[in-house]
């Protein structure tokens, strides 16, 4: 059976992160191996929250896999809270990232042109050197700025980010949640020199979660040999029926609940 290694953190409540990966990854027939950074009781988009810090035993946990003699078809690394993480994760794509692996860098430091509260320079830095590495990117337009090394907080037109996506080394990149007006979003991919915008519908607002059930969605189907605009197109339209069924049924916490993936798992 095919594996993916996914470094993130994960919680019991909100849809996001490993919680949201694990099931993605089965769904398509893979094993999905969780090396978790951090344990929260919720996710932080929660009024409040327990969490484990789980980096003082990751070297652990990782020679321990070198043990085991594994190799993976993927490796998909999210949240990356500090440096000393980030060292460790570069670390695992040395001993890890074989010549048959795809590497594939959610790089989380900002949204909506702002950097979250939580990331120092330091921890930018770290992120920045480890999607170099990658094959496969999925930033927002906020990350991506970052990752070009552009101010973060400017409304940048397509052929701007186009522009960005340009600069940058990775195989594949898929830049996530664009705005295209009041009724549509858009996912630009970039690959081979071709440049693509797979539009959906703008459904309510703001969901956590849904770049962490993209990055497994897109992953996914590319270590099961599909291609990347295809396995685009495939993620943006579970997630827009997951957002639509999500929408039809709130409640008081449905922003960090995330969206309600489950009921189409069995379609992906």
């Amino acid at each position: 059976m095919k594996k993916i290694a996914v470094i993130n953190d994960i919680s019991g409540f909100g849809k996001c992160s490993l919680t949201a990966a694990l099931p993605i990854i089965s769904a398509h027939k893979i094993q999905c191996c969780p090396l978790p950074t951090g344990v929260f009781s919720n996710q932080t988009g929660y009024d409040s929250f327990k969490s484990v810090d789980m980096t003082p035993y990751l070297n652990g946990f990782i020679d321990e896999w070198k043990k085991l003699d594994v190799s993976f078809d993927g490796i998909l690394t999210g949240f990356i809270p500090g440096s000393a993480q980030g060292e460790i994760i570069l670390r695992f794509i040395d001993d890890f990232y074989g010549e048959n692996t795809l590497l594939a860098v959610d790089p989380i430091m900002g949204d909506d042109g702002e950097i979250y509260p939580c990331y120092g320079e330091k921890s930018i830095e770290a992120v920045k050197a480890i999607a170099k590495r990658a094959d496969l990117i999925t930033p927002n337009v906020t990350e991506l700025a970052l990752l070009c090394d552009k101010p973060c907080g400017l409304d940048y037109s397509l052929d701007a980010i186009k522009k960005m996506c340009l600069s940058l080394n990775n195989k594949y990149i898929a830049v996530t949640g664009i705005k295209l007006g009041e009724s549509e979003i858009g996912n630009a991919v970039f690959a081979s020199g071709k440049f693509e915008i797979i539009k959906s519908k703008r459904i309510g607002n703001h969901f956590s979660g849904t770049g962490d059930v993209f990055s497994a969605f897109v992953i996914s189907e590319l270590v099961n040999g599909e291609d990347i605009f295809t396995s685009v197109k495939k993620a943006s339209a579970f997630i827009e029926k997951a957002i639509a069924a999500t929408n039809a049924d709130l409640n008081k916490h449905y922003h960090a609940d995330g969206i309600d993936f489950e009921q189409f798992i069995g379609f992906v």
